[in-house]
């Protein structure tokens, strides 16, 4: 596992520049992202940000139905939101896969860094019932827009993709039964 350093709160430019400049991109440079910023990006879809455990993205209920997922030329790591850090889920590259799982969008391969929102809808509908389903969504486009301007703020390019085989892209991560996922999303 990989534990990353405390993220950064007061560094890049002002949020009206950041909201200005983004865009959806689906070309990368070959490079892979380095360490601090996968867990920049990972905290700021899903961190915490004060000792209660509230997050940076708003949760019905503080439900907090979202798991998120890294996937690297590597393999693929499941973020821990408590203790900011990584587990190997497998050690493989899955890029490719999720690249055919994603009806062919070559920039599923060529993204040095996919992310991967998935739902556990159980935990919201404890709560909220047959409202669930929209909470959840809801949910999951704040967690990527936050993963989408902090790459723009740390000078990367994503795109948020759903068009894909649900079944498939579980089938390919390995996802538990529970799980659905919702977002894959590039980075470079």
């Amino acid at each position: 596992s990989v534990r990353f350093p405390a993220p950064e709160a007061d560094s890049g430019p002002p949020l009206t520049q950041v909201l200005a400049r983004r865009r959806s991109v689906r070309a990368y440079r070959p490079r892979p992202l380095t360490e601090r910023e996968i867990g920049q990006l990972l905290w700021a879809t899903q961190g915490i940000t004060d000792p209660v455990g509230l997050r940076t993205a708003p949760s019905a209920g503080a439900t907090y139905p979202l798991e998120v997922y890294v996937a690297t030329a590597a393999g693929l790591y499941g973020y821990q939101p408590d203790g900011h850090s990584l587990v190997e889920v497998l050690n493989r590259d899955v890029r490719g896969d999720l690249a055919d799982a994603g009806l062919g969008q070559s920039w599923l391969r060529q993204g040095p860094a996919v992310f991967i929102i998935a739902a556990v809808y159980p935990r919201t509908a404890t709560r909220y019932g047959s409202r669930a389903e929209r909470y959840v969504h809801l949910e999951a486009g704040h967690a990527c827009q936050n993963l989408l301007l902090q790459a723009e703020a740390l000078g990367l390019g994503g795109v948020a993709v759903g068009a894909f085989d649900d079944a498939e892209v579980a089938r390919v991560l390995g996802l538990p039964a529970d799980q659905s996922p919702l977002y894959l999303v590039p980075v470079g």
